[in-house]
């Protein structure tokens, strides 16, 4: 790039969460300097700390002195999470057009031009989704399989790979997600109800540059119930009709066991009977009560209206 002009309000933002990415900020900074200076436009790169307690900062500041008019480092005054980070980085952009990634180098920055492309085709929000083999435990790739077809069904948001962190969004798009002030919702999400016009597209998928993964089984299955009950009214519906349904069964049971009563006397041993389908019908209501507290508990956070994080430090523009 033959200069960075314009830089309060460059035509592109890539937003970065990092946390505890000590081993890869060295080759992650390097790629992305690299593509972005190809792209030939004026660019930011948003870097996330969250609460990282090893380097992390300490390298992330070495780019930032090394390149200042490309780097802003937002520092996080503890751990508030990939959602809380990448929200954050969302407030702080000064582009028109913002990219989204993960600091894993599991999409590697080499395929920013792609969603690039897409954009300047007229598309306000641009998808991706894994190409070929998944680099991730086996276990990771079947529960996002699993969770896929869910949401899709459940929510009607039609995303291919939802664990798949880069995507391209335009301006309007982060404003009206940033507007919406959802505590828990999925970005993705959101900006797929946003937009007006939407893609997909295919990313290589690399190994993990180096070190473990974050996100666990209990972060995939939070995220679910965050879909589930962020975007949509259908598991307390489904909920109330199976309910219904074990109302009537229950209700052809005491006609049966009633008329038994009187036409062939007393079951001395359906007692056992009796308890498991109490148990049964106990087992459901506490799935219910579970259910209901999913939604109870969202509202519960918005109203408590604390911060999402707090920022300890924002280091730009050479300050």
């Amino acid at each position: 790039m033959d200069s960075q002009k314009n830089l309060d309000h460059p035509e592109l933002s890539i937003v970065v969460p990092a946390y505890n990415e000590e081993p890869n900020i060295d080759e992650l900074c390097s790629r992305l300097v690299a593509v972005l200076e190809n792209t030939h436009r004026t660019f930011e790169i948003v870097i996330v700390n969250d609460g990282s307690q090893d380097n992390s900062l300490q390298k992330l500041l070495e780019w930032y002195k090394k390149y200042p008019k490309y780097f802003r480092i937002l520092d996080f005054n503890g751990n508030f999470g990939h959602h809380n980070a990448l929200w954050a980085g969302f407030e702080h952009v000064r582009g028109d057009v913002i990219i989204s990634m993960d600091a894993d180098l599991q999409n590697p920055p080499e395929e920013l031009p792609k969603l690039l492309e897409k954009v300047d085709e007229g598309y306000d929000y641009v998808g991706s989704y894994r190409l070929g083999k998944r680099q991730d435990a086996k276990w990771r790739d079947w529960a996002s399989k699993i969770d896929n077809k869910l949401r899709g069904k459940i929510t009607d948001i039609r995303m291919s790979d939802q664990g798949c962190m880069l995507r391209a969004y335009r301006r309007s798009i982060i404003e009206a997600i940033i507007r919406c002030g959802d505590y828990t919702a999925f970005i993705p999400a959101l900006a797929y109800k946003f937009a007006s016009k939407y893609t997909e597209i295919g990313m290589r998928h690399a190994p993990r540059f180096q070190g473990e993964t974050k996100y666990g089984l209990y972060y995939l299955l939070r995220t679910h119930f965050d879909l589930m009950t962020g975007f949509s009214l259908v598991p307390l519906q489904l909920f109330t009709l199976f309910g219904f349904t074990l109302s009537g069964f229950s209700l052809l049971l005491v006609i049966y066991m009633f008329g038994r009563r009187i036409f062939i006397g007393p079951e001395a041993e359906g007692v056992f009977t009796l308890f498991a389908l109490m148990f049964f019908m106990v087992s459901v209501a506490i799935v219910g009560i579970g259910l209901i507290g999913e939604y109870v508990g969202r509202m519960y956070q918005i109203l408590q209206k604390r911060p999402r994080y707090i920022l300890k430090h924002l280091y730009e523009d050479g300050k």
